[in-house]
Protein backbone atom coordinates (compact mmCIF):
# COMPACT_ATOMS: atom_id res chain seq x y z
CA UNK A 1 0.00 0.00 0.00
CA UNK A 2 1.77 3.18 -1.21
CA UNK A 3 0.94 6.14 0.54
CA UNK A 4 1.97 10.06 -0.34
CA UNK A 5 5.32 11.38 1.78
CA UNK A 6 3.61 12.92 4.73
CA UNK A 7 6.16 16.11 3.46
CA UNK A 8 4.45 16.11 0.04
CA UNK A 9 1.36 16.90 1.14
CA UNK A 10 2.18 19.52 4.48
CA UNK A 11 1.40 22.70 2.76
CA UNK A 12 -1.82 21.79 0.95
CA UNK A 13 -2.58 19.75 4.12
CA UNK A 14 -1.87 22.57 6.72
CA UNK A 15 -3.85 25.36 4.40
CA UNK A 16 -6.31 23.81 2.45
CA UNK A 17 -6.76 20.70 5.04
CA UNK A 18 -9.69 19.32 3.04
CA UNK A 19 -10.62 16.09 1.47
CA UNK A 20 -6.97 14.71 2.89
CA UNK A 21 -6.96 11.35 1.38
CA UNK A 22 -9.80 11.60 -0.64
CA UNK A 23 -8.74 13.80 -3.45
CA UNK A 24 -5.18 14.54 -5.30
CA UNK A 25 -4.93 18.02 -6.01
CA UNK A 26 -1.98 20.06 -7.13
CA UNK A 27 0.14 18.82 -4.62
CA UNK A 28 0.33 15.22 -5.13
CA UNK A 29 2.62 15.32 -8.14
CA UNK A 30 2.68 11.80 -8.64
CA UNK A 31 -1.50 12.54 -10.53
CA UNK A 32 -4.17 10.76 -9.80
CA UNK A 33 -4.54 9.10 -6.59
CA UNK A 34 -6.05 5.65 -6.33
CA UNK A 35 -8.97 5.68 -4.22
CA UNK A 36 -12.03 3.19 -5.55
CA UNK A 37 -11.20 -0.19 -4.46
CA UNK A 38 -8.25 1.35 -1.77
CA UNK A 39 -5.82 0.88 -4.83
CA UNK A 40 -2.43 2.97 -4.18
CA UNK A 41 0.19 4.56 -7.02
CA UNK A 42 2.96 1.97 -7.30
CA UNK A 43 4.67 0.84 -10.83
CA UNK A 44 3.09 -1.65 -13.47
CA UNK A 45 4.19 -3.68 -16.41
CA UNK A 46 3.89 -1.31 -19.32
CA UNK A 47 2.04 -2.70 -22.19
CA UNK A 48 0.56 -1.07 -25.75
CA UNK A 49 -3.53 -0.68 -25.79
CA UNK A 50 -3.51 -3.65 -28.33
CA UNK A 51 -1.62 -6.11 -25.85
CA UNK A 52 -4.15 -5.32 -22.86
CA UNK A 53 -7.21 -6.95 -23.98
CA UNK A 54 -9.74 -7.35 -21.58
CA UNK A 55 -10.19 -11.10 -20.13
CA UNK A 56 -12.47 -12.85 -22.12
CA UNK A 57 -15.48 -13.84 -19.70
CA UNK A 58 -14.37 -17.74 -20.23
CA UNK A 59 -11.51 -17.24 -18.27
CA UNK A 60 -13.52 -15.79 -15.52
CA UNK A 61 -14.37 -19.46 -15.16
CA UNK A 62 -10.68 -20.95 -14.80
CA UNK A 63 -9.75 -18.08 -11.86
CA UNK A 64 -9.57 -20.10 -8.59
CA UNK A 65 -11.85 -19.46 -6.02
CA UNK A 66 -10.69 -17.25 -3.48
CA UNK A 67 -11.03 -18.74 0.28
CA UNK A 68 -9.34 -15.92 1.86
CA UNK A 69 -6.58 -13.47 1.24
CA UNK A 70 -3.74 -15.41 0.55
CA UNK A 71 0.13 -14.63 -0.35
CA UNK A 72 2.79 -16.83 -0.98
CA UNK A 73 5.71 -16.93 1.28
CA UNK A 74 7.98 -14.99 -1.14
CA UNK A 75 4.90 -12.28 -1.38
CA UNK A 76 3.99 -12.20 1.95
CA UNK A 77 7.42 -11.13 3.35
CA UNK A 78 7.75 -9.04 0.45
CA UNK A 79 4.60 -7.06 1.24
CA UNK A 80 5.51 -7.17 5.18
CA UNK A 81 9.15 -5.23 4.49
CA UNK A 82 7.54 -3.01 1.78
CA UNK A 83 4.13 -1.88 4.31
CA UNK A 84 6.66 -1.67 7.32
CA UNK A 85 9.32 0.81 5.28
CA UNK A 86 5.85 2.90 3.58
CA UNK A 87 4.86 3.09 7.80
CA UNK A 88 8.26 4.03 8.99
CA UNK A 89 8.86 6.75 5.78
CA UNK A 90 5.65 8.30 6.74
CA UNK A 91 6.29 8.97 10.58
CA UNK A 92 10.31 10.06 9.14
CA UNK A 93 8.49 12.68 6.78
CA UNK A 94 6.14 14.04 9.29
CA UNK A 95 9.08 14.23 11.86
CA UNK A 96 11.11 15.82 9.50
CA UNK A 97 8.37 18.01 8.24
CA UNK A 98 8.03 19.56 11.88
CA UNK A 99 11.77 19.72 12.14
CA UNK A 100 12.20 21.69 8.97
CA UNK A 101 9.70 23.97 10.51
CA UNK A 102 11.69 24.71 13.31
CA UNK A 103 14.57 24.91 11.26
CA UNK A 104 13.40 27.63 9.09
CA UNK A 105 12.25 29.97 11.99
CA UNK A 106 15.72 29.24 13.75
CA UNK A 107 16.77 30.32 10.80
CA UNK A 108 14.84 33.16 9.98
CA UNK A 109 14.31 32.45 6.39
CA UNK A 110 10.29 33.35 5.95
CA UNK A 111 11.10 36.10 8.51
CA UNK A 112 13.71 37.60 5.57
CA UNK A 113 11.48 36.52 2.11
CA UNK A 114 8.51 38.60 4.03
CA UNK A 115 11.04 42.02 4.15
CA UNK A 116 12.37 41.06 0.92
CA UNK A 117 8.61 41.27 -0.13
CA UNK A 118 7.98 43.90 1.76
CA UNK A 119 10.79 46.22 0.59
CA UNK A 120 10.84 45.24 -3.28
CA UNK A 121 9.27 48.82 -3.33
CA UNK A 122 5.32 48.31 -3.42
CA UNK A 123 2.72 48.54 -1.05
CA UNK A 124 0.68 46.15 -2.56
CA UNK A 125 -0.26 42.83 -0.75
CA UNK A 126 -0.70 41.19 -4.17
CA UNK A 127 2.75 42.13 -5.44
CA UNK A 128 4.50 41.42 -2.46
CA UNK A 129 2.93 37.74 -1.82
CA UNK A 130 4.36 36.97 -5.44
CA UNK A 131 7.55 37.18 -4.18
CA UNK A 132 6.99 35.91 -0.90
CA UNK A 133 4.81 32.57 -1.64
CA UNK A 134 7.42 31.21 -4.39
CA UNK A 135 10.21 31.72 -2.47
CA UNK A 136 8.63 30.25 0.46
CA UNK A 137 6.93 26.77 -1.30
CA UNK A 138 10.41 26.64 -3.40
CA UNK A 139 12.54 26.40 -0.41
CA UNK A 140 10.23 24.10 1.67
CA UNK A 141 10.31 21.58 -1.79
CA UNK A 142 13.54 21.79 -2.21
CA UNK A 143 14.69 20.89 1.15
CA UNK A 144 12.01 17.74 1.16
CA UNK A 145 13.33 16.56 -2.04
CA UNK A 146 15.61 14.04 -0.40
CA UNK A 147 12.08 12.26 1.49
CA UNK A 148 10.33 12.28 -1.69
CA UNK A 149 13.08 10.80 -3.85
CA UNK A 150 13.23 8.21 -1.51
CA UNK A 151 9.88 7.48 -1.40
CA UNK A 152 9.72 6.32 -5.43
CA UNK A 153 13.01 4.63 -4.81
CA UNK A 154 11.27 2.48 -2.05
CA UNK A 155 8.77 2.19 -4.97
CA UNK A 156 11.73 0.54 -7.61
CA UNK A 157 13.25 -1.24 -4.76
CA UNK A 158 10.42 -3.64 -4.41
CA UNK A 159 9.26 -3.29 -8.10
CA UNK A 160 6.28 -1.08 -7.76
CA UNK A 161 7.41 1.58 -10.31
CA UNK A 162 8.41 2.02 -13.49
CA UNK A 163 8.67 5.35 -14.27
CA UNK A 164 11.60 6.77 -14.94
CA UNK A 165 13.96 9.02 -13.10
CA UNK A 166 13.32 11.71 -15.85
CA UNK A 167 9.72 11.19 -15.98
CA UNK A 168 9.29 11.26 -12.11
CA UNK A 169 11.27 14.26 -12.18
CA UNK A 170 9.21 15.98 -14.83
CA UNK A 171 5.97 14.92 -12.87
CA UNK A 172 7.45 16.64 -9.35
CA UNK A 173 8.56 19.53 -11.38
CA UNK A 174 4.46 19.86 -12.56
CA UNK A 175 3.64 19.20 -9.13
CA UNK A 176 5.80 21.76 -7.79
CA UNK A 177 4.56 24.60 -10.43
CA UNK A 178 1.09 24.01 -9.55
CA UNK A 179 1.90 23.93 -5.97
CA UNK A 180 2.97 27.32 -6.33
CA UNK A 181 0.13 28.65 -8.03
CA UNK A 182 -2.38 27.34 -5.75
CA UNK A 183 0.03 28.22 -2.58
CA UNK A 184 0.29 31.45 -3.85
CA UNK A 185 -3.46 32.31 -4.52
CA UNK A 186 -4.21 30.50 -0.79
CA UNK A 187 -0.94 32.69 0.92
CA UNK A 188 -2.83 35.86 -0.90
CA UNK A 189 -6.03 35.04 0.51
CA UNK A 190 -5.14 33.82 4.32
CA UNK A 191 -3.54 37.51 4.63
CA UNK A 192 -5.60 39.19 3.18
CA UNK A 193 -8.51 37.67 5.45
CA UNK A 194 -5.68 38.04 8.42
CA UNK A 195 -5.13 41.80 8.25
CA UNK A 196 -8.80 42.74 8.03
CA UNK A 197 -10.02 40.62 10.85
CA UNK A 198 -6.84 39.49 12.74
CA UNK A 199 -8.93 37.88 15.70
CA UNK A 200 -11.29 36.29 13.56
CA UNK A 201 -9.60 35.21 10.47
CA UNK A 202 -9.34 31.37 11.21
CA UNK A 203 -13.26 31.42 10.68
CA UNK A 204 -13.36 33.75 7.43
CA UNK A 205 -10.44 31.69 5.68
CA UNK A 206 -12.56 28.71 6.53
CA UNK A 207 -15.26 29.86 4.67
CA UNK A 208 -13.17 31.24 1.42
CA UNK A 209 -11.43 27.41 1.33
CA UNK A 210 -14.94 25.47 0.90
CA UNK A 211 -15.95 27.21 -2.74
CA UNK A 212 -11.99 26.56 -3.40
CA UNK A 213 -12.00 23.29 -2.77
CA UNK A 214 -15.53 22.83 -4.42
CA UNK A 215 -13.88 24.41 -7.84
CA UNK A 216 -10.81 22.36 -7.76
CA UNK A 217 -13.03 19.04 -7.42
CA UNK A 218 -14.71 20.26 -10.39
CA UNK A 219 -11.54 21.44 -12.42
CA UNK A 220 -9.67 18.30 -11.40
CA UNK A 221 -10.75 15.88 -14.80
CA UNK A 222 -10.15 19.04 -16.91
CA UNK A 223 -6.58 20.57 -15.92
CA UNK A 224 -4.73 18.66 -13.19
CA UNK A 225 -5.24 14.40 -14.03
CA UNK A 226 -4.51 15.19 -17.92
CA UNK A 227 -0.72 16.49 -16.66
CA UNK A 228 0.19 13.79 -15.46
CA UNK A 229 -1.96 11.07 -17.71
CA UNK A 230 -3.15 10.11 -20.76
CA UNK A 231 -7.46 9.57 -20.98
CA UNK A 232 -8.62 7.95 -24.04
CA UNK A 233 -12.00 7.11 -24.78
CA UNK A 234 -13.39 3.62 -23.19
CA UNK A 235 -15.97 2.87 -26.29
CA UNK A 236 -12.80 3.12 -28.60
CA UNK A 237 -10.28 1.15 -26.72
CA UNK A 238 -12.67 -1.63 -24.39
CA UNK A 239 -16.21 -1.44 -25.94
CA UNK A 240 -17.65 -4.55 -24.50
CA UNK A 241 -16.37 -3.47 -20.90
CA UNK A 242 -18.08 -0.03 -21.58
CA UNK A 243 -21.34 -1.77 -22.20
CA UNK A 244 -21.21 -4.17 -18.90
CA UNK A 245 -19.87 -0.47 -17.08
CA UNK A 246 -22.89 1.16 -18.42
CA UNK A 247 -25.01 -1.31 -16.81
CA UNK A 248 -23.85 -0.87 -13.19
CA UNK A 249 -23.93 3.02 -14.18
CA UNK A 250 -28.12 2.12 -14.38
CA UNK A 251 -28.23 0.28 -11.65
CA UNK A 252 -26.67 2.58 -9.68
CA UNK A 253 -29.15 5.91 -10.73
CA UNK A 254 -25.82 7.76 -11.93
CA UNK A 255 -26.12 9.85 -15.05
CA UNK A 256 -22.94 9.08 -16.73
CA UNK A 257 -23.47 8.89 -20.44
CA UNK A 258 -20.33 6.48 -22.32
CA UNK A 259 -18.86 9.44 -23.82
CA UNK A 260 -17.68 10.52 -20.00
CA UNK A 261 -16.17 7.03 -19.76
CA UNK A 262 -12.10 6.62 -20.32
CA UNK A 263 -9.68 4.60 -20.20
CA UNK A 264 -6.19 6.06 -18.04
CA UNK A 265 -2.99 4.86 -19.20
CA UNK A 266 -1.27 3.94 -15.83
CA UNK A 267 0.50 1.22 -16.83
CA UNK A 268 3.11 4.05 -18.03
CA UNK A 269 4.19 4.74 -14.39
CA UNK A 270 2.47 2.43 -11.93
CA UNK A 271 1.20 -0.90 -11.47
CA UNK A 272 -1.80 -0.18 -9.15
CA UNK A 273 -5.25 -1.37 -10.16
CA UNK A 274 -8.45 0.74 -10.38
CA UNK A 275 -11.59 2.46 -11.59
CA UNK A 276 -13.58 5.50 -10.19
CA UNK A 277 -15.72 8.22 -10.65
CA UNK A 278 -14.18 12.05 -10.41
CA UNK A 279 -15.40 15.30 -10.91
CA UNK A 280 -18.74 17.41 -9.96
CA UNK A 281 -21.48 17.60 -11.99
CA UNK A 282 -21.07 17.71 -15.85
CA UNK A 283 -16.78 17.22 -15.00
CA UNK A 284 -18.21 13.54 -13.29
CA UNK A 285 -16.38 11.02 -15.75
CA UNK A 286 -15.36 7.35 -15.57
CA UNK A 287 -11.80 6.23 -15.45
CA UNK A 288 -10.57 2.63 -15.55
CA UNK A 289 -7.00 2.23 -15.70
CA UNK A 290 -5.29 0.28 -17.92
CA UNK A 291 -3.29 -1.71 -15.23
CA UNK A 292 -7.06 -2.65 -14.09
CA UNK A 293 -8.20 -4.09 -17.77
CA UNK A 294 -4.69 -6.08 -18.17
CA UNK A 295 -5.58 -7.86 -14.57
CA UNK A 296 -8.99 -8.15 -14.18
CA UNK A 297 -11.95 -9.63 -15.26
CA UNK A 298 -15.01 -7.52 -16.80
CA UNK A 299 -17.08 -8.50 -13.66
CA UNK A 300 -14.37 -7.84 -10.87
CA UNK A 301 -13.53 -4.64 -12.82
CA UNK A 302 -17.16 -4.26 -12.70
CA UNK A 303 -17.17 -4.52 -8.49
CA UNK A 304 -14.21 -2.19 -8.44
CA UNK A 305 -16.73 0.44 -10.51
CA UNK A 306 -19.80 -0.51 -8.36
CA UNK A 307 -17.88 0.54 -4.74
CA UNK A 308 -16.81 3.56 -6.47
CA UNK A 309 -20.46 4.59 -7.54
CA UNK A 310 -21.80 3.56 -4.41
CA UNK A 311 -19.75 6.70 -2.92
CA UNK A 312 -21.54 9.51 -5.29
CA UNK A 313 -24.90 6.97 -4.58
CA UNK A 314 -24.39 7.18 -0.58
CA UNK A 315 -23.40 10.66 -0.83
CA UNK A 316 -19.90 9.94 0.88
CA UNK A 317 -18.30 12.65 -1.10
CA UNK A 318 -20.80 15.33 0.63
CA UNK A 319 -20.63 13.52 3.94
CA UNK A 320 -17.05 13.66 3.84
CA UNK A 321 -16.65 17.49 3.19
CA UNK A 322 -19.25 18.60 5.66
CA UNK A 323 -17.55 16.24 8.22
CA UNK A 324 -13.77 17.73 7.34
CA UNK A 325 -15.06 20.80 7.20
CA UNK A 326 -16.32 20.45 10.71
CA UNK A 327 -12.71 19.30 12.16
CA UNK A 328 -11.17 21.96 9.52
CA UNK A 329 -12.88 24.53 11.64
CA UNK A 330 -11.82 23.17 14.82
CA UNK A 331 -8.05 22.96 14.17
CA UNK A 332 -7.94 26.21 12.39
CA UNK A 333 -9.58 27.77 15.33
CA UNK A 334 -6.61 25.70 17.39
CA UNK A 335 -4.32 26.88 15.11
CA UNK A 336 -5.29 30.67 16.00
CA UNK A 337 -5.24 30.68 19.34
CA UNK A 338 -1.36 28.06 19.36
CA UNK A 339 -0.14 30.74 16.72
CA UNK A 340 -1.51 33.89 19.05
CA UNK A 341 -0.10 32.64 21.94
CA UNK A 342 3.60 31.58 20.31
CA UNK A 343 4.69 34.65 18.55
CA UNK A 344 5.39 36.53 22.18
CA UNK A 345 6.88 33.51 23.45
CA UNK A 346 8.76 32.03 20.65
CA UNK A 347 9.13 36.33 19.07
CA UNK A 348 12.81 36.30 20.21
CA UNK A 349 14.22 33.55 17.53
CA UNK A 350 11.82 33.01 15.02
CA UNK A 351 11.74 36.79 14.54
CA UNK A 352 7.87 36.86 14.18
CA UNK A 353 6.61 39.63 16.03
CA UNK A 354 2.37 39.64 14.94
CA UNK A 355 0.16 37.53 13.18
CA UNK A 356 0.21 39.84 9.73
CA UNK A 357 4.09 39.18 9.19
CA UNK A 358 4.14 36.96 6.36
CA UNK A 359 7.25 35.37 8.60
CA UNK A 360 3.88 33.95 10.59
CA UNK A 361 3.22 31.11 7.98
CA UNK A 362 5.94 29.09 9.53
CA UNK A 363 4.24 28.99 12.80
CA UNK A 364 0.97 27.87 11.37
CA UNK A 365 1.96 25.54 9.35
CA UNK A 366 4.19 23.93 12.44
CA UNK A 367 0.86 23.74 14.22
CA UNK A 368 -1.73 23.15 12.04
CA UNK A 369 0.54 19.94 10.94
CA UNK A 370 0.52 18.65 14.42
CA UNK A 371 -3.12 18.88 14.68
CA UNK A 372 -3.34 17.42 11.47
CA UNK A 373 -1.77 14.45 12.41
CA UNK A 374 -3.12 14.15 15.19
CA UNK A 375 -6.95 14.40 13.69
CA UNK A 376 -5.50 11.36 11.41
CA UNK A 377 -7.22 8.35 13.49
CA UNK A 378 -11.15 10.48 13.47
CA UNK A 379 -10.82 10.96 9.34
CA UNK A 380 -9.37 7.65 8.73
CA UNK A 381 -11.88 6.48 10.60
CA UNK A 382 -14.43 7.62 9.35
CA UNK A 383 -13.32 7.02 5.72
CA UNK A 384 -12.87 3.43 6.85
CA UNK A 385 -16.25 3.31 7.76
CA UNK A 386 -17.78 5.09 4.09
CA UNK A 387 -15.26 2.57 2.29
CA UNK A 388 -17.09 -0.13 4.16
CA UNK A 389 -20.69 0.79 3.00
CA UNK A 390 -19.20 1.19 -0.42
CA UNK A 391 -17.98 -2.40 -0.74
CA UNK A 392 -21.52 -3.22 0.37
CA UNK A 393 -22.82 -1.10 -2.23
CA UNK A 394 -20.20 -2.60 -4.69
CA UNK A 395 -21.69 -6.26 -3.86
CA UNK A 396 -25.21 -5.13 -3.98
CA UNK A 397 -25.63 -3.25 -7.06
CA UNK A 398 -23.24 -5.79 -9.25
CA UNK A 399 -25.49 -9.17 -8.15
CA UNK A 400 -27.13 -10.36 -10.81
CA UNK A 401 -25.30 -8.28 -13.29
CA UNK A 402 -21.91 -10.74 -13.02
CA UNK A 403 -21.57 -14.31 -12.44
CA UNK A 404 -21.04 -14.65 -8.60
CA UNK A 405 -20.63 -10.75 -7.43
CA UNK A 406 -18.60 -12.26 -3.76
CA UNK A 407 -15.97 -14.56 -5.83
CA UNK A 408 -15.42 -11.25 -8.05
CA UNK A 409 -14.97 -8.93 -5.01
CA UNK A 410 -12.69 -11.21 -3.32
CA UNK A 411 -10.82 -12.24 -6.16
CA UNK A 412 -10.83 -7.98 -7.29
CA UNK A 413 -9.30 -7.65 -3.92
CA UNK A 414 -7.06 -10.50 -3.87
CA UNK A 415 -5.71 -8.72 -6.97
CA UNK A 416 -5.33 -5.67 -5.83
CA UNK A 417 -3.38 -6.95 -2.38
CA UNK A 418 -0.96 -9.12 -4.54
CA UNK A 419 0.12 -6.01 -6.94
CA UNK A 420 -0.46 -3.32 -4.52
CA UNK A 421 1.58 -5.39 -1.94
CA UNK A 422 -0.89 -5.08 1.02
CA UNK A 423 0.33 -5.64 4.27
CA UNK A 424 -1.54 -9.40 5.39
CA UNK A 425 -1.33 -8.07 8.95
CA UNK A 426 -1.43 -4.59 9.94
CA UNK A 427 -0.94 -3.77 13.68
CA UNK A 428 -4.04 -1.92 15.11
CA UNK A 429 -1.79 1.38 15.87
CA UNK A 430 -1.19 1.44 12.02
CA UNK A 431 -4.81 0.32 10.58
CA UNK A 432 -6.83 3.23 13.14
CA UNK A 433 -3.94 5.98 12.25
CA UNK A 434 -2.96 5.71 8.18
CA UNK A 435 -5.35 3.09 6.74
CA UNK A 436 -8.18 5.12 5.01
CA UNK A 437 -9.99 1.69 3.65
CA UNK A 438 -10.26 -1.24 5.88
CA UNK A 439 -7.09 -3.44 5.55
CA UNK A 440 -7.83 -6.35 2.52
CA UNK A 441 -7.87 -9.23 4.43
CA UNK A 442 -10.71 -7.88 6.09
CA UNK A 443 -11.89 -6.85 2.72
CA UNK A 444 -12.01 -10.30 1.51
CA UNK A 445 -13.44 -12.11 4.34
CA UNK A 446 -16.47 -9.85 4.16
CA UNK A 447 -17.32 -10.23 0.28
CA UNK A 448 -17.24 -13.74 0.87
CA UNK A 449 -19.40 -13.64 3.90
CA UNK A 450 -21.81 -11.10 2.63
CA UNK A 451 -24.90 -13.04 1.23
CA UNK A 452 -28.26 -11.42 2.29
CA UNK A 453 -30.16 -12.67 -0.97
CA UNK A 454 -29.51 -16.60 -0.08
CA UNK A 455 -30.18 -15.78 3.38
CA UNK A 456 -34.01 -14.19 2.95
CA UNK A 457 -32.30 -10.80 4.60
CA UNK A 458 -32.91 -7.34 2.81
CA UNK A 459 -29.64 -5.77 0.92
CA UNK A 460 -29.11 -2.77 2.60
CA UNK A 461 -28.80 -0.18 -0.25
CA UNK A 462 -29.88 -2.07 -3.69
CA UNK A 463 -33.16 -3.97 -2.96
CA UNK A 464 -34.66 -3.28 -6.70
CA UNK A 465 -32.45 -4.97 -9.42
Amino acid sequence: MRRRSGLRTILFTALLFIFQNSIGLAWAASGPQADAAGASQAGASQASPSERPVIREAEDKERQKVQAYTLTTDQREKAIAYSRASYRLYFIGIAYGLALFYFLMRLQWPVRFGRWAAGSGTRRRFLQVLIFAPLFLITLQVMTFPVDYYGEHLEKKFGLSVQSFGSWMLDWLKGLALGIVLGTFLIWILYGVIRRSPRRWWFYFWLATIPIAVFLIFLQPYVIEPLFYKFTPLKDTQPKLTERLLKVVDGAGLDIPESRMYEMNASTKVKALNAYVSGLGSSKRVVVWDTTINKMTPDEIAFVFGHEAGHYVLHHIPKLIALTLLVVLVLFYLGYRLVSWAIPHWQDWSGVSRIEDWGSLTLLLLFLTVLSFISNPLLNGISRHFEHEADIYGLEVTHGLVSDCQQDAARAFQILGEVDLGDPDPGEFIKVWLYGHPPVAERVTFALQYNPWSEGRRPEFVTVK
